[in-house]
């Protein structure tokens, strides 16, 4: 029986890069010798301390010695600037973990902050550099403390030098140093680039066979280009280590087979700036196909191309070039010029091998064991730098020639004065330029250019030649690249020189600013300068550079931008290009995309084709998927309790997509995939021996044998699940092996499963047998991730944020709580911190050791509205950003040069934080670094926490009544009446009050501020008017009422305009007078008598021109404005209750008739646009200073039932606000009938109490005759005895019936 296997997804799993353990010290043999911390400077004689000058006798460098006393306690130079140093040399190559400074003994004389920097020849310093910045150290701030710190990374050096950056204001630089450490040895081969090693294996099979590879090496080198090791097999496999341009490229293929279809080539590039003439440390590690290749302790690994494991080599691997054997293939390339140490082949130390000649050497012509010094002398450049070097004048010949390297694309490289104008070169576009100005009889310019992308780090040469008739520009020795222009005059020089910058005055100034970068080689009339002459103040001049350093940097290495975004950068700083990468951020850290479906959708996104990243800021990469609303159905989500239409998505499987699907399926509610085998004499599971002839591979490589509409460890199909097989002997459809065409297929739901990547058919190989395969999408629905919920009561605790260099962290939020730590983790000094500050206001605060730096967001709504909301937060070594639903944004830049390392050791808690207060409210789909945290199950093991979302508001808030907002707290919920027209805890209780004759109450808008537009949120204090639209183009104006007399004026709303809003009562009438019309627009809406001391409830509402009446409960009425009139309600001013007392011009129609003698009667309930004028007069708050009234206002409940009544039913009740349908009188007759009725009713009350007091007394007599005869039961509490009455009793047996006895209270306000 052949197998025919259908591939469709053929991907490798992912393997985790593993390696043996090998317990071997590699790269130093004092990894065995115990702790490094020895003092090296206090041993060492006066002689090895050295400076740049000495103050006075006893002021000597040899002085410096921490915590001694000799001399005159320190060493202090004669100058006070940033060129003085203290130098130590300790006799040898240590290896140097930490340094300490303290000031000059029992003096003003310290050093506040200072650099460090080593060498091994005590020329051509490198500093100590961390977090990707030439790094400054704190120093002391008096003459006796002692500052040490430990180096983040230890360095090998024989000098140490101290450069005082900021000293004491109130003496001088002092310096006590100590360097702690240990010694170091390693044997050193130095390369002339002729010279060879071939180390031969051992085994006499001269083919060896690797799994596994452990390589480690040291390198200096001043040359951008060699091999430092290379071996090959001659199956094709090679390792090979080489500079390219200043870059260290790794070579491997494990083979690849012989029709090409698998290339096992893989090169990976590490560094940069290699040619810096320091030492470099190489680590390859290597198991199977797993690589970890590290440079100078920054790691990558990667994973070689091709399926082979082995490394096969022939019987030998060379350093330092290619052997003399190499194939043809291998290519001309350069050998290793340079010094290399501690070389360690799989266990094998080289160097020692080399030094006792077991290796083979024959290929040098003069093998040393040292490092020659480098002869190079390197000038520092920065942005206010400049050389001056002294040449020929008076000569005819110009001739200037310079090697740089820099990463800024423009700068000043020479400028010198001509007897009779200038030359300037410098970099314009990356490009050299040359610029020759001579003034003799006319002005005559001459411009020359040559070379591109000369600021790309790399050292370039630069050639000047400008004689009496022509000059000659050469870039990098090319002579191809040569430029050359007549010149039509005849040039003089100067004799001076500037280099980098030029800041004197002159008629003709730079075109370029300042150089930023390094220069060496600097040749003035063919002449090499001599730098040391200038360090030592013998000849020229310099200001602000660094001598014998090149501090250059690399910020683009290793490569800061994430998920393939592409750096570039200057000088100070780098950026990173994300365009196509489906990434944004300063670091392309922030997936443009969203996570699931659920989301996008939730976003209000149409369905149809999106594309999702379910990791976020994770390493996959963005997949395109199908997101779709389909009524297959409603689910309910427990922890939001809310039916929620499914979300399904679709996406195609390829190759490379694997890791996505994952994500996406484990994330997922529910995951299907439809298979189907349709077939013809074909079987599918069922065979003779009881092996399967069918089954797919799932997830992880998993074989499985059901099928569609089955489930695992169900060797069957659908139909034999729902038994309705086309064979009763068979499980499967297919299986009863018919001539007709049957088809077996169903659903795979078992989501880890999922999705389907290979199908193995074997019943294939008979006549007549035919089948067809069909696999459907995979379609998921659902994002338990995107609904992950937790209620805090307590708080969560998590495994510490790890996110050193950038982290993200996202989470959804609703609260009614104005204050709360969402999120804390802790470090001995550094901190992050994400926390709801005010009722409006979201904080990110965090420290990395440079202080504490906080972003807030402000939100122009409360956030404390029990609405979700959206929190991002990111830091990175570009920028921290926090972002607020996606719209309100802060961001803050890192300091140029700082800590970026954030060092937490702590939990991470949820929730709450030690010492802080505690979030109260409902948090979601928290995210860190693209991995959402379980809220859910960590809360149900979590005491006082709950998974879900719910809050006591969720339970309780439909108690607060009448726009009252309901709040969390930690024992319960209260309501929020601030914003309405009424109080009480549920905010049932009407504000209102009694107009005696003559009373108003007046209500005064602050200056430039207005009611809030009609449907807005509130967002002040309690009755206050809110800063919104003082032209309002919609308004609600609600207010109850009961009187007796009339006429008089309700409510009157003014404006600093003509327009105003009136409610009048002769027959209840509302005017709106807008503008654009002669006389005001009225609206009667009863011409019966409203003064009928009945309470009445009015609701007064417009937008644009449609107006809408509503009269107690009767259904709303509509009415339009004249296309005449105006539809802005302009500078709204003040609401009159009562009564009207205004300046200005006023309608003459109410004076007259409805002013006088005013409103007399009980207003209750009244708000325009969530404003309330009454309940601001008669309760203490913030608005009482906006309101006045005048005359006699009584407070009243203005006829609301008292508690000893039952209240009326919902149908009956005319203040019942939602009461449907309710039917009043409003004619005399009826209300006559309703008064005969109410007699009635009273005398059958009458009636009914003297029955009840009867029936009273006679049980009352029956209990005491019997009061003492036989025994009986009783439920009575116990505590009766000492109780004054039944109910006295109860409280004392429950204390928790008084609680009782205040919720019926509440219940019967309710």
């Amino acid at each position: 029986m052949s197998l025919f296997r259908f591939l469709i997804l053929a991907c490798r799993s992912r393997y985790r890069t593993q390696f043996h353990s090998y317990l071997l010290c590699l790269l130093s043999p004092l990894c065995r010798a115990g702790k490094c911390e020895d003092s090296l400077a206090t041993p060492l004689p006066y002689s090895s301390f050295t400076g740049s000058s000495v103050y006075a006798t006893g002021y000597g460098a040899g002085y410096a010695k921490l915590n001694r006393r000799g001399g005159s306690g320190g060493w202090s130079p004669v100058d006070a600037d940033r060129y003085q140093w203290l130098q130590v040399d300790l006799g040898s190559r240590k290896k140097v973990v930490a340094v300490a400074t303290q000031g000059r003994y029992s003096s003003a004389d310290w050093t506040r902050r200072y650099r460090l920097l080593y060498s091994d020849t005590g020329k051509n310093w490198r500093p100590f550099l961390q977090d990707g910045n030439i790094w400054t150290f704190e120093g002391n701030s008096d003459s006796e403390g002692v500052t040490r710190h430990e180096l983040l990374r230890s360095i090998v050096a024989r000098y140490v030098r101290f450069v005082p950056l900021q000293w004491s204001k109130e003496g001088r630089m002092g310096l006590r140093v100590e360097v702690y450490g240990c010694s170091y040895w390693s044997d050193v081969v130095s390369f002339d680039g002729q010279g060879v090693i071939s180390y031969r294996f051992s085994s006499k099979t001269k083919k060896i066979k690797f799994l596994t590879d452990l390589i480690s090496l040291k390198f200096r080198t001043s040359a951008g280009h060699g091999v430092l090791l290379h071996g090959e097999g001659q199956q094709g496999d090679y390792i090979s280590l080489e500079l390219q341009r200043a870059r260290l490229v790794l070579s491997i293929n494990l083979g690849s087979n012989q029709y090409g279809s698998i290339q096992g080539h893989t090169a990976v590039t590490s560094g940069s700036l290699l040619d810096d003439d320091h030492w470099h440390s190489v680590l390859i590690q290597r198991y199977r196909r797993n690589v970890n290749f590290t440079l100078d302790q920054h790691t990558q690994p990667f994973r070689t191309n091709g399926e082979f494991d082995h490394l096969d080599l022939d019987y030998e691997i060379s350093f330092g070039g290619l052997p003399a054997s190499n194939k043809p293939s291998s290519g001309g390339r350069d050998n290793f010029v340079g010094c290399m140490e501690g070389i360690v082949y799989n266990g094998d130390n080289i160097t020692s091998l080399i030094r006792r000649k077991k290796v083979d050497t024959s290929s040098f012509r003069n093998l040393t064991f040292s490092c020659s010094e480098s002869r190079s002398f390197p000038v520092f450049f920065n942005s206010s730098s400049f050389l001056q070097l002294p040449g020929q004048g008076d000569s005819d010949t110009l001739s200037v020639s310079l090697s740089f390297r820099t990463w800024n694309p423009s700068g000043l490289l020479v400028y010198t004065a001509l007897a009779d104008g200038v030359v300037e070169v410098g970099l314009a576009d990356g490009k050299v330029t040359v610029y020759i100005n001579v003034t003799q009889r006319k002005n005559t310019r001459i411009d020359i250019s040559s070379g591109s992308n000369l600021n790309d780090g790399q050292w370039h040469t630069v050639h000047l030649n400008a004689l009496e008739n022509y000059a000659m520009l050469t870039i990098d020795g090319d002579e191809a690249s040569t430029v050359r222009t007549a010149i039509p005059i005849q040039i003089t020089t100067g004799g001076t020189y500037y280099f980098g910058g030029y800041f004197l005055r002159t008629n003709t100034p730079p075109l370029q600013r300042s150089f930023q970068g390094c220069m060496q080689m600097i040749h003035v009339d063919d002449q090499l300068a001599d730098l040391r002459a200038v360090e030592q103040g013998l000849i020229g001049m310099f200001q602000n550079v660094s001598l014998d350093m090149c501090a250059i940097i690399d910020r683009c290495v290793p490569n800061q931008c994430e998920h393939g975004g592409r750096c570039s950068q200057t000088w100070d700083s780098f950026s990173c290009i994300c365009n196509g990468t489906g990434y944004r951020g300063a670091t392309c850290h922030t997936s443009v995309y969203q996570q699931s479906c659920e989301e996008v959708l939730h976003l209000g996104r149409a369905p149809g084709g999106h594309w999702v990243d379910p990791d976020g800021s994770g390493p996959l990469q963005a997949l395109r998927v199908s997101c779709d609303l389909t009524g297959r159905g409603t689910g309910t989500h427990a922890h939001t309790h809310t039916h929620t239409t499914f979300v399904y998505f679709t996406f195609s499987q390829r190759c490379g997509s694997s890791y996505k699907v994952y994500a996406v399926t484990s994330g997922a509610d529910y995951c299907e995939q439809h298979i189907a085998y349709t077939c013809r004499m074909s079987r599918l599971l069922n065979s003779p021996d009881g092996e399967p002839y069918t089954w797919w591979v799932g997830r992880a490589n998993e074989k499985h044998l059901y099928w569609g509409g089955s489930g695992p460890g169900i060797q069957k199909c659908a139909c034999g699940i729902e038994r309705n097989c086309t064979s009763a002997k068979h499980q499967c459809n297919c299986d009863a092996d018919q001539r007709q065409w049957r088809e077996d297929a169903g659903l795979l739901v078992y989501k880890d499963h999922l999705p389907v990547s290979q199908l193995v058919v074997g019943d294939t190989g008979r006549a007549g047998s035919e089948a067809k395969l069909t696999v459907g999408p995979l379609r998921c629905r659902g994002d338990r991730e995107y609904w992950n919920a937790h209620t805090p009561a307590s708080y969560l605790h998590f495994p510490s944020l790890k996110g050193e260099t950038s982290a993200d962290i996202s989470f959804y939020f609703k609260t009614s709580s104005t204050y709360g730590v969402f999120l804390e983790n802790l470090g001995t000094t550094d901190f992050i911190r994400i926390e709801l500050k005010a009722t409006s206001v979201i904080s990110f605060s965090f420290d990395v050791g440079n202080g504490g730096v906080e972003l807030t967001v402000r939100s122009p709504s409360r956030l404390d509205d029990g609405r979700w909301h959206r929190v991002e937060a990111e830091r990175n070594l570009k920028e921290a950003v926090l972002s607020l639903d996606g719209r309100y944004r802060d961001a803050r830049a890192a300091p140029a040069q700082g800590h970026i390392r954030l060092e937490l050791f702590s939990q991470l808690y949820i929730g709450a934080s030690g010492g802080q207060r505690g979030f109260l409210g409902c948090m979601r789909a928290l995210r860190l670094n693209g991995v959402t945290l379980d809220l859910e199950e960590r809360a149900r093991v979590t005491p006082g926490v709950k998974p879900g979302c719910q809050g006591h508001c969720n339970h309780f808030g439909v108690h607060c009544r009448n726009g009252g907002v309901c709040v969390e707290q930690y024992d319960g919920y209260s309501c929020d009446c601030s914003h309405t027209a009424y109080d009480g805890r549920l905010c049932t209780n009407d504000v209102g009050g009694y107009f005696e004759s003559g009373t108003l109450v007046r209500y005064d808008f602050p200056s430039e501020a207005g009611p809030p537009a009609s449907g807005a949120a509130p967002r002040g204090p309690q009755g206050t008017a809110l800063l919104g639209e003082t032209n309002l183009t919609r308004e609600e104006l609600v207010f109850s009422f009961s009187t007796s007399n009339a006429p008089a004026i309700l409510v009157y709303v003014s404006s600093k305009t003509q327009d105003y809003l009136a409610v009048v009562l002769r027959t209840l009438q509302v005017r709106y007078s807008l503008g654009g019309l002669t006389e005001p627009y009225t609206i009667d809406l009863d011409h019966r008598n409203m003064a009928n001391g009945q309470p009445h409830h009015v609701n007064v509402s417009r937008e644009q021109r449609s107006i809408h009446l509503q009269l107690d409960h009767y259904p709303v009425t509509t009415y339009t404005l004249p296309d005449a009139s105006d539809t802005h309600f302009n500078l709204v001013k003040t609401i009159f209750l009562g009564k009207v007392f205004e300046t200005g011009e006023i309608d003459p129609v109410l004076i007259d008739r409805y002013n006088t003698p005013g409103f007399v009667g009980c207003l209750s309930r009244v708000t325009l646009n969530g404003v309330a004028p009454l309940k601001a007069a008669l309760r203490p708050g913030p608005a009482a200073a906006l309101v006045t009234a005048h005359g006699i206002l009584v407070p009243s409940n203005c006829g609301a039932q008292p508690l000893t009544i039952s209240p009326l039913g919902a149908a009956h009740d005319p203040w019942q606000m939602d009461t449907a349908g309710a039917v009043f009188p409003y004619n005399n007759e009826m209300i006559s009938r309703e008064k005969l009725d109410h007699n009635s009713a009273v005398i059958g009350g009458i009636v009914a109490v003297v029955i009840c007091l009867a029936l009273g007394v006679l049980v009352f007599l029956v209990r005491h005759m019997f009061r003492h005869k036989g025994s009986y039961h009783t439920n009575e509490a116990k505590g009766a005895e000492s109780a004054d009455c039944a109910d006295a009793a109860i409280i004392v047996n429950d204390p928790a019936f008084t609680e009782t006895i205040e919720e019926s209270k509440k219940e019967w306000f309710i």
